[in-house]
């Protein structure tokens, strides 16, 4: 017959350690989902600052076609006689025309070019600002090489003398020939929001 041990002699068995690994896994999951979170609302908010940059640019490059336009209006308004022969500066609210083609110098920006010699001087027209907050300026340049009448001296870029030879006159009569066009140069200069800048330039003959 067994006899059960002394009281004295009996141990308890000793509590477990706790390791604390769930608490530490949690933290480290923890961690990863704020960084998680950090990063994709930082992309969503870069997104939609390109979005925003892209869309004031293109508003910008729309604008620009308002002072493109109004400067083939006058162009076309003042194709006769010798207007187009010598430069008018737009002080007074005369319009930034130029007889003779001038550039950015070597290693000089447009910025630079429309800040220091274009703007610096007047010599621009500035439209007033429209809905979308943009302000255009612009400037035409004939692209020649000095001001006065072309036939008198003054070499500029023109369109090729055309002739249609395929015409219904009689035999060895004349072909009728188009007359030589001029090009014109428009540069027109966007500022808007959020330092929004922009450059369009066309080339016009007439």
């Amino acid at each position: 017959m067994l006899t059960p041990a002394p009281l004295h002699r009996r141990r308890a068995a000793p509590p477990l350690r706790q390791q604390g690994i769930v608490l530490l896994v949690a933290l480290v999951v923890l961690i990863g989902m704020t960084l998680a979170g950090l990063s994709l609302l930082r992309s969503v908010f870069t997104s939609n600052r390109i979005a925003g940059n892209l869309a004031f640019q293109q508003a910008a490059t729309q604008s620009a076609d308002v002072g493109i336009e109004t400067a083939i209006a006058w162009l076309e308004n003042n194709n006769t006689g010798t207007t187009l022969h010598q430069s008018r500066d737009a002080a007074g609210g005369e319009l930034g025309y130029f007889a003779r083609r001038e550039d950015p110098g070597p290693g000089q920006s447009w910025e630079d070019f429309w800040q220091q010699v274009l703007a610096g001087s007047n010599r621009v027209n500035v439209l007033p600002p429209d809905a979308a907050g943009n302000t255009v300026a612009f400037v035409i340049h004939r692209l020649c090489n000095s001001v006065g009448d072309p036939l008198a001296g003054a070499r500029c870029e023109t369109s090729p003398l055309t002739k249609n030879e395929g015409n219904s006159q009689t035999a060895l009569s004349p072909a009728f020939s188009a007359p030589q066009q001029q090009y014109y140069r428009i540069t027109a200069r966007v500022s808007g929001p959020r330092n929004t800048l922009s450059y369009v330039q066309v080339v016009v003959a007439m």
